[in-house]
This record gives C-alpha cells, sequence and structure tokens, in this order.
C-alpha cells in the first residue's frame, strides 16, 4: 500500500525477495501536467502494473465494501509506505499479522506527514527510517526495526531517496523473521509532529539565521523554496552558508547575489526562474541582473 516513488524501492524489494504479492493499493491516478492532460496512474501503480501486480485504487477505505475487499485478499501482511489514506481499525486489523509501515524518522521523533523535511528544518543531526507496527494513532505504533543515517547536508530529495532505499530493506529484513523482531513500544519522551508542509513555508524568511535559511532550501527542495524579485518567484535550489557581515536581512549585498540574512549571509548556487530549467547563479545572472542593494 503505497503511492508515490518513496514507496516504489519496497515494492521492489519484496518481489526481488521472492514474496506473494496479491495486490497493490495506491491513490487514484491523478491528472497529469497541465489542465485538460488525462489522469496518469501513481509510481507505485505503475511499477505494480509492470511487475503484473493487480492494483486496487480506492478513494476511501472507510466504507463496508472497501474494507470486505480489502479482508477478502486474506493477506498475511500489508506493507505500507507513504499510502496517504487513513486506515480504518477494520483494514488494520485484517492481515494475519497486521500492517507494517516504513516511516522515514527515527520515532517518537517526527510523527506525522512530513519527517524528513521536518528533520531538516529543525537542524537534526541524524535521522533514519524505521518499521512500525501500525495501529490507530497517529505513528503511535511499536516499532520492529530501525535504521540511522546522518542528515548533514543533504536536500529532502536525496534525504527521502535514501531512507525509501533504506526501509525497504528494513522492511525485508524484518518480513524475514517477525519473532526475531519483536514490536517494541516507543518511548515515552521525545514525541514531536511533524505537520504537514504549507506552502507559505517555502517561502525564504531571511529575517532568520542564515543556517536556518540554508535548511529551508535543503528542506524545500523538491519543489524548491522561494523568494520574490521583480514581481517574480525565483525558486533556489541551493545555496552556500557564508560569514560574511550581514546587511539588512533580505539584501542583495554583492555582483554574486549574495544575500544577507538577520546574521551571516547565504550566496545562492543553482536557482530556477518560472517556466525555465535549472541554472547556476553566473547563467541567471548574465540575463536577470540582481545588483547590490536589491531588497527581496
Amino acid at each position: 500500500m503505497g503511492t508515490p516513488d518513496f514507496a516504489v524501492p519496497a515494492l521492489d524489494a519484496l518481489a526481488e525477495a521472492g514474496h506473494q504479492i496479491i495486490a497493490a493499493y495506491s491513490q487514484p491516478p491523478r491528472p497529469g501536467g497541465r489542465r485538460g492532460r488525462a489522469l496518469v496512474p501513481s509510481p507505485v501503480h505503475q511499477r505494480a502494473e509492470a511487475l503484473g501486480i493487480p492494483v486496487r485504487t480506492p478513494v476511501s477505505l472507510k466504507n463496508a465494501e472497501a474494507q470486505a475487499d480489502f479482508a477478502a485478499l486474506d493477506a498475511d501482511v500489508a506493507v505500507v509506505a507513504a499510502y496517504g489514506l487513513i486506515l480504518p481499525r477494520a483494514v488494520l486489523d485484517a492481515p494475519r499479522h497486521g500492517c507494517l509501515n516504513i516511516h522515514g524518522s527515527l520515532l517518537p521523533r517526527w510523527r506525522g506527514a512530513a519527517p524528513i523535511q521536518r528533520a531538516i528544518l529543525a537542524g537534526d543531526a541524524e535521522t533514519g527510517a524505521g518499521i512500525m507496527q501500525m495501529e490507530a494513532g497517529l505513528d503511535t505504533g511499536p516499532v520492529r526495526l530501525e535504521g540511522r543515517t546522518p542528515i548533514a547536508a543533504k536536500t529532502a530529495g536525496e534525504l527521502t531517496t535514501e531512507l525509501a532505499t533504506l526501509g525497504a530493506r528494513l522492511m525485508v529484513e524484518v518480513l524475514a523473521d517477525l519473532d526475531a523482531h519483536p514490536a517494541k513500544p516507543q518511548p515515552e519522551d521525545g514525541i514531536t509532529y511533524a505537520a504537514k508542509i504549507a506552502k507559505d513555508e517555502m517561502r525564504l524568511d531571511f529575517a532568520q539565521d542564515a543556517a536556518a535559511v540554508e535548511r529551508q532550501i535543503r528542506a524545500f527542495n523538491p519543489p524548491g523554496a522561494w523568494l520574490e524579485i521583480n514581481g517574480e518567484r525565483l525558486r533556489i535550489l541551493a545555496a552556500d552558508l557564508l560569514e560574511a557581515p550581514a546587511g539588512t536581512p533580505g539584501t542583495v549585498t554583492d555582483d554574486h547575489f549574495t544575500i544577507a540574512c538577520a546574521s551571516r549571509a547565504i550566496r545562492p548556487t543553482s536557482v530556477q526562474r518560472a517556466g525555465r530549467g535549472v541554472m547556476t547563479v553566473a547563467e541567471l545572472l548574465r540575463g536577470f541582473p540582481i545588483p547590490p542593494g536589491t531588497r527581496l
């Protein structure tokens, strides 16, 4: 049960390990690209079809018919990774060994919708993936196995790819011997919630320290944190953190697009204008001058 690219490595790993995958559940196809385009199946939907696995795309699992259809599969276990639909108690209890979720954080740190982005924004030194036995609460279930990785200078996109691969490996290990990986309750301290990302959070806030701004840039790549200049939205995909003396926050301080923050400064290195491809700052400035003193 999964929808985006994050869940595809788990599907592949289960197939490669020789598990009998009796069905794949994914969110319904969505309109692709511009308005009027045909419906596009999710990455999991597409991969499952390529593997010859029957795909189901219910809009909800809350109705009795959907729950009966799920129970009729007579599954040993359900593997869940970024599915995007709430699993009612009837679904959680249907498989013999319940539902196992690949979660992209070290629980109970960052329960909820956006654990990868929140970990970067908070400046956490490390994160990881865990295999959680699902229950009715929001990511409250006991954990069977975890793996850790340093965050360092990784973007959300890079970390998502890494944790998807790690989670897939952990899931295969757990399923190989459930008894060897008993579910252990999460600690009662250290609980935080990773709220869904709001669109206005992706606008860069130069009233913060430059380190916090740089974390914003990494946490929201993809699709890209942004700033507004001359009425145009400019996505910032990567930036260097500078110890340069800070000017007025949000002011360009030199000819290299260095931007003052509350303390220190950042210098974008990879950017994207609306409707255009990714480019270096040098390429941007050749056709889009941003003189010192420009307020963003």
